[in-house]
């Protein structure tokens, strides 16, 4: 499965710095975030495509009022939507300015007017976000692009996971990802549950990856040990500048020790490999292998007084001990002579 031209397969894991709101109203902020994107070697920039009025309405009953210990608590959703938007009239500059770099961007459509108005930049590919999930309409449309789809999973039933797969791939699309997620911002550790990527993969049959709510670095790291092929992080260029994600969102040193640490953990875990290469091989010199520990003559027995397992390894093996003891030798020995085969 490619995404752009990124092979998960191949080319180790794919790394999406999300700009989400952190550009806290500024395309200037914006741009200087998908270059910084670029400069700590982020695969992706991912946006977010909606209006406050394509996610909710414009209302403050008790229903839409943000509350329950969140950092936006006290909001309405209209007004948190309406303050984090990235504007449509940007995408076109941004989507330029971040193929201009060289760095695959895309964006999370958040109803079917904004699948279609991204149509025209040709995305790299599209995003489902976590609680969009249930939006099965939604995801019916934008797997019908035929386009690979991130799926967060942060809030969705084992069933309702088992649907939008099953509804990606009726539509003839199974280049599909699912991350895993937790949907609270910032999320704890002990809630991120990260053995499940694993059985996700076992138990859906698609690739599978992290969208991390976290704080620190510590979590996605994790999650590629387990398998995640995919890594999501909110990215903001200085957290001095404020905003609606900042909160949980890594900095561009934080987020290049991110990038950093992930293409070293790729390096430790290389791919199963029992075989001896010609380092190796040399290396076994310092193994332990069977010596001469006291002078023999012709005739005389193989004991544990004249024959040890030690260091270097140019003597017999040391599995061959049992079987040399009390054989025969069939020549002269000096001490520090290796044993060979074919002296008993």
């Amino acid at each position: 499965m490619k995404i752009g031209n990124f092979d998960l397969q191949k080319d180790g894991t794919y790394i999406i710095a999300e700009l989400s709101a952190n550009h806290n109203g500024s395309l200037q902020t914006a741009l200087e975030t998908i270059k910084a994107a670029k400069e700590i070697g982020a695969n992706a920039i991912k946006l977010q495509t909606y209006t406050a009025d394509t996610l909710t309405l414009n209302c403050k009953n008790d229903d839409f009022m943000v509350k329950g210990g969140t950092l936006w608590d006290g909001k309405s959703l209209y007004e948190l939507y309406e303050w984090a938007t990235t504007p449509w009239e940007w995408h076109k500059e941004l989507f330029e300015y971040a193929r201009s770099l060289d760095i695959d961007i895309f964006s999370t459509p958040f109803d079917k007017s904004a699948v279609d108005f991204l149509e025209q930049f040709n995305p790299s590919a599209y995003k489902i976000a976590s609680f969009e999930i249930t939006d099965y309409e939604l995801v019916r449309y934008v797997a019908s692009k035929q386009k690979p789809i991130i799926i967060s999973t942060g809030i969705a039933t084992i069933d309702e996971i088992l649907d939008v797969v099953n509804i990606c791939k009726k539509e003839g699309n199974e280049n599909i990802v699912l991350l895993k997620c937790t949907s609270q911002y910032p999320a704890p550790l002990e809630e991120a549950n990260l053995k499940t990527i694993s059985n996700m993969k076992e138990t859906f049959g698609v690739e599978v990856g992290f969208s991390d709510h976290t704080l620190g670095v510590t979590a996605p790291i994790v999650a590629v040990t387990l398998g995640a092929k995919v890594i999501e992080k909110h990215f903001i260029i200085d957290k001095s500048i404020g905003g609606a994600d900042c909160e949980f969102s890594l900095d561009k040193k934080e987020f290049k020790l991110l990038v950093d640490v992930i293409r070293d953990t790729e390096k430790l875990l290389g791919i199963v490999d029992y075989s001896l290469d010609e380092k190796k091989q040399k290396q076994r010199r310092f193994s332990r292998s069977l010596y001469i520990s006291k002078d023999i003559k012709k005739g005389e027995k193989f004991s544990l007084e004249n024959i040890k397992s030690v260091r270097p390894g140019f003597g017999l093996h040391p599995k061959y001990l049992n079987e040399i003891l009390g054989k025969t030798s069939l020549k002269d020995y000096k001490f520090g002579d290796r044993v060979e085969k074919n002296t008993f």
